[in-house]
This record gives C-alpha cells, sequence and structure tokens, in this order.
C-alpha cells in the first residue's frame, strides 16, 4: 500500500469518528440534536494529507501541543467543522487556552447553531475564570433552547458551581434563572450553587420551590431531604416518607431515606428500608452487608451472620470487609476460634491492621502470650499511628500477664524508634512509677511537659505520684491544679484535687472534690480516697459503708482490700 493510499484511508477515518462523536455529543439529555453542518467540499491534496501526517506523528511522539497547532491550521485551511473541534480538544487538554479560544471560535463560526460548540466555549471561559465573557453565552444558549430548558440549566449549574468564587456564580445563575421562574430545575440549579455560596436558607427556599414545580421529580425531594438534614432531620424522614408513599419504586430516594434513619438509630426502620431495596435488587452485596451491619448492631447476631453471609456469597463486596465484620460478630458471640478464622481471611485493605491486633488479642485471651506477641511483631504498620497501637497493645497484654518490666522494655524500644512520642513517654513513665523507678517516672513526666505542655495527665500523674509518696506537698499541688485548670471535667484529675486537700488538711475542700468525683464514676480508687477522708472527718459509719459498697462492685480491688485492713484491722 502507498503512503498516500494509507494517508488517505487515515485521514478518511479520523473524519468518520469526528462525525460519531459528533452525533454522540448532540443526542446527550439538554441539548436539541442538531443537524450536521454542511461540510467543506475539500479536495484531498497532498498538502492537506502532508499537514495532517505531521499532526499524527506529533501526537505519537509525545507533542499534543504541537498536534493542536497542526490541526487548528488544517481546521482553518479547510473549514472542516469536525477539525475544528478536534484542534479545540487538543489544545484544552493540553491547557493552551488561547490556542483553544481560537479553536472554539473557528468552531462557532464555522457551526453557528451548534449548542455543543456553544456549551464547550462556556466551559472554555468559565475554567479560565472569564465568568462575565460567559454570561452573554449562557444567556444566548438559554434563550435559543426551544424546548426543555430546563435540562440546560442542569449541564450549566455544574460548570458554575465550579467557579471559585461562589458568590459571583450564584449571582450569575441567579440572573440566568430569572426568566424562568417557572423551571423546576433552574430553582433546583440556584438552590444548589445558593449552599455551596453559603446562603443555606435562600437554598431551602429554592429548593421546595423545585419541589412544589415538580412534586414527582426525586432530585427535587432529594435536595430538600438534603438541606433539612443536619438541622430539622425529622422533617427531612417526614418529607421523604411521605415522597415514598406516592413512589414506592424510587430507588435513591429509598436509599437515602434508609441512610438518614440510620444517621438518627432508628435502626430497626432502617433495616426495613434497606431490606425492601435489598428484595427489589438481591445481587446487590451492599445492601445485603447493610442489612447485616443493622442487624448485627441491633444484637440479633444470627440474623446479622445471615445477611453478611448473602454480602459475601455475591462476590460484589470486598471480602475483606465482609470478614472483618464476621469476625467482629463470631466474637460477640463468643465464638473465639471461629473469630480468629475470619479475621485471618481479611487479606488486605482498610481492615487488615485491625484484624490482626483482634487476633494478637484473641491469641492472648487464649493463653499464648508469647504467640501474641510474635503475631504483634509480624504485622506491618504503615504510619506511626499503627506504629503507637502495635507498642500499646503489647504493652497491655504485657501489662495484663503482670510482666511490668517486660512492658517497659517495649516501651523504652519504642522510644527509640519514635522519640519524645507523648503517649508511649507517658505509659513509660507510670511503668517507671509501678516499679519503684521514681527519678525515671519524674524525668519522663517533666520532659513531656516540656514536650507537650498541654497534656493535663502528666501534671495529674507527676502530683499524684508525689502525694502518694507524701513528698513536696505544695509542689504536687500546683500540678494538679494546672492539670485542673488544662482538663477540669477530667474525674481522675477532680480526685486528685481531693486526694491533695487531704494532704493539706483542708478536709471539706477534699470531700467538696471527691464527692463530685465518686458521683460521676464509682471507681475503687475514688471510694478508697472519700472513705479515707470521712474517717478522718470522724464519720467512720459512712466511710464503712462507702467502702462496703465499693467492694461489693469490686471485690477483687487490691486498694480497697489495703485501705480497709488499714482503718479497720
Amino acid at each position: 500500500m502507498t503512503n498516500l493510499k494509507r494517508c488517505t484511508i487515515i485521514f478518511a477515518l479520523l473524519l468518520v469518528s469526528c462525525a460519531h462523536a459528533s452525533q454522540q455529543d448532540t443526542e446527550k439529555p439538554g441539548f436539541e440534536v442538531e443537524k450536521q453542518a454542511e461540510l467543506p467540499k475539500q479536495e484531498l491534496t497532498e498538502q492537506v494529507l502532508y499537514e495532517y501526517l505531521l499532526g499524527e506523528m506529533a501526537l505519537q511522539r509525545g507533542q499534543p501541543e504541537l498536534a493542536a497547532q497542526l490541526y487548528l491550521n488544517l481546521a482553518n485551511a479547510t473549514r472542516d467543522p469536525r477539525l475544528a473541534r478536534y484542534a479545540a480538544h487538543l489544545a484544552f487538554e493540553t491547557r493552551q487556552m488561547d490556542k483553544a479560544m481560537s479553536a472554539f471560535n473557528l468552531w462557532l463560526e464555522i457551526e453557528p447553531d451548534s449548542p455543543l460548540a456553544k456549551q464547550a466555549l462556556i466551559t472554555l471561559l468559565i475554567s479560565g475564570g472569564k465568568l462575565d465573557e460567559a454570561r452573554p453565552h449562557l444567556a444566548r444558549l438559554l434563550a435559543a433552547t426551544t424546548e426543555n430548558v430546563g435540562n440546560i440549566f442542569m449541564r450549566i449549574s455544574p460548570m458554575i458551581a465550579s467557579y471559585p468564587d461562589k458568590n459571583a456564580a450564584f449571582d450569575l445563575l441567579r440572573e440566568l434563572a430569572l426568566p424562568y421562574p417557572r423551571v423546576a430545575e433552574a430553582r433546583w440549579a440556584l438552590a444548589q450553587v445558593a449552599e455551596v455560596a453559603g446562603k443555606h436558607e435562600l437554598a431551602l427556599e429554592e429548593a421546595q420551590q423545585a419541589y412544589a414545580l415538580r412534586p414527582e421529580w426525586d432530585s427535587a425531594v432529594l435536595l430538600n431531604a438534603q438541606l433539612l438534614q443536619s438541622a430539622a432531620p425529622q422533617q427531612a424522614l417526614a418529607l421523604l416518607k411521605k415522597y415514598l408513599e406516592a413512589y414506592p419504586d424510587t430507588k435513591e430516594v429509598r436509599l437515602f431515606y434508609a441512610r438518614v434513619l440510620m444517621e438518627q438509630k432508628q435502626n430497626r426502620e432502617a433495616r426495613a428500608e434497606f431490606q425492601r431495596l435489598l428484595n427489589a435488587y438481591p445481587d446487590n452485596a451492599d445492601l445485603a452487608f447493610a442489612v447485616g451491619l443493622l442487624s448485627l448492631d441491633m444484637g440479633e447476631l444470627d440474623r446479622g451472620e445471615k445477611e453478611l453471609q448473602q454480602a459475601l456469597t455475591n462476590r460484589k463486596k470486598d471480602e475483606s470487609v465482609v470478614y472483618y465484620y464476621l469476625g467482629q460478630l463470631s466474637e460477640a458471640k463468643k465464638h473465639d476460634e471461629e473469630a480468629m478464622q475470619n479475621y485471618s481471611k481479611v487479606k488486605e485493605g482498610e481492615y487488615n491492621f485491625s484484624s490482626r491486633l483482634r487476633m494478637a488479642f484473641l491469641t492472648n485471651k487464649l493463653g499464648k502470650l508469647d504467640e501474641a506477641r510474635k503475631l504483634l511483631h509480624k504485622t506491618v504498620a504503615k504510619n506511626n499511628q499503627q506504629r503507637i497501637q502495635l507498642v500499646m497493645i503489647e504493652v497491655q497484654i504485657l501489662r495484663e500477664a503482670q510482666q511490668f518490666e517486660a512492658a517497659y522494655q517495649v516501651l523504652m524500644l519504642g522510644l527509640e524508634n519514635l522519640p519524645n512520642q507523648p503517649d508511649l513517654m507517658y505509659e513509660a513513665g507510670m511503668l517507671a512509677e509501678k516499679a519503684g523507678k521514681h527519678d525515671a517516672f519524674e524525668r519522663m513526666m517533666r520532659k513531656l511537659i516540656e514536650i507537650e505542655p498541654g497534656y493535663a495527665q502528666a501534671y495529674n500523674a507527676l502530683g499524684y505520684g508525689l502525694l502518694e509518696r507524701n513528698e513536696r506537698i505544695p509542689e504536687a499541688m500546683k500540678l494538679i491544679e494546672k492539670a485542673y485548670q488544662l482538663a477540669p471535667d477530667d474525674i481522675g484529675i477532680i480526685d486528685s484535687m481531693g486526694f491533695g486537700y487531704y494532704r493539706l488538711g483542708d478536709l471539706p475542700k477534699s470531700l467538696e472534690f471527691l464527692r463530685r468525683a465518686y458521683a460521676a464514676n464509682p471507681d475503687p480508687e475514688i471510694a478508697a480516697h472519700l472513705g479515707e477522708v470521712l474517717w478522718a472527718q470522724g464519720e467512720q459509719e459512712q466511710a464503712k459503708k462507702t467502702w462496703s459498697d465499693a467492694l461489693k462492685a469490686h471485690p477483687d480491688s487490691t486498694v480497697l482490700q489495703v485501705v480497709i485492713k488499714k482503718f479497720t484491722p
């Protein structure tokens, strides 16, 4: 085949593809199908083929900017609208805005009645920040539409809404919508842009008008419900319920209704709506998954398991996600071995890390501490937050096994890898105190206060440690008062305040804080402190009752046992 013949075929194919694309675009909703402009009777000369071939070579060699210029030259020479469109597309894609503007103007010059060309030019102007230049083109596009002007509003509103100056975008769309007060889509589009511009009340008013004009339109009721959802969720639910009574088969509205019910913790009603959707779309794994999670949340574990298995069977839902929740369900049913099997199938995705943590927890629960630690050591952390979690989980299981020194060493190794990490430093300091390493404890807490001046627990721990040892009481009280300033509602700090006043000899003030702490949280350590102060104030029977009540709730509390033995041997 000769080069000339080959180029002729390529060129012809290009024109056919352009014509096909033009036909497809004009058939999109919102635009009238435009008549194909009369094409120029262009002779296929060697020069035309040569310029076309240059453009093709430029594209193949990764030079779209050059190709755009070559096709623009060719479009100017041939007056072929398809080539003008192709040149405009290439220039726009390569962000050559001046060249794209020339190509779009040429296309519009050749096809002045083309809605597609008008929309393309408007898109270019808005994306280029030329809102004022786009204004007359938008107005003419709307005015030239003989029917279904609403679809034009649906097309142009996302473009306008994307403009950085949201108030300017709102003003433009309000001006464009003014001649069309009875067009629901105009009101809907204006409501969308008003909400983006922060004009919530106006957005709601426009959305209500759109719904009144077209009460059967699902987009109108959805927008109304979305705008009502945060401030008046019950109104949103009532609106959606009323709409579904009239139009029960509207999938998107029912799905949104189910989600709002779920957000409002109306789980039984939400599940009924998801189940209705699932009955209509039995192969939808997401719906089966939603129903399963709601059943799980409601404590209906057997039903939840069946529904999650249905989501798994459809193989259209991420299996790792489903297996994670099946693991959660197995744990809730106290089927730990089954839970381990489910978690082990979470091979990837966002729940892989959490699944491995749960496996380590369950392995330790089965009495396999070393195996649980090995599992944690083999778990790959993707970020520092996960690295901290791995350390803290290992420390937790070591503390539960009373292996405090090992837990301390794990924390110190963690601090080598993540120097000055506040949470690790706090836990290490607390273990140092427990082990009697008071100097190390104080050093770490003071360093933590230096690193994180707002870390209330560090002030409290350091102050309480001094109170416990009955050392430097005024200094201890200053530290606890600082903690109280930072976190006045923290029950542990309130307890420390009461214990501090006890050490200072101010029993009424001490009781005020301790009673407040105990009322909020009847913790055995708080009960021990409260009883001790009551005893010191002469209210021995009340002290005994406080200790007795607390011991019934916490029979294994060492703190209570020690204080009771101290005062009632």
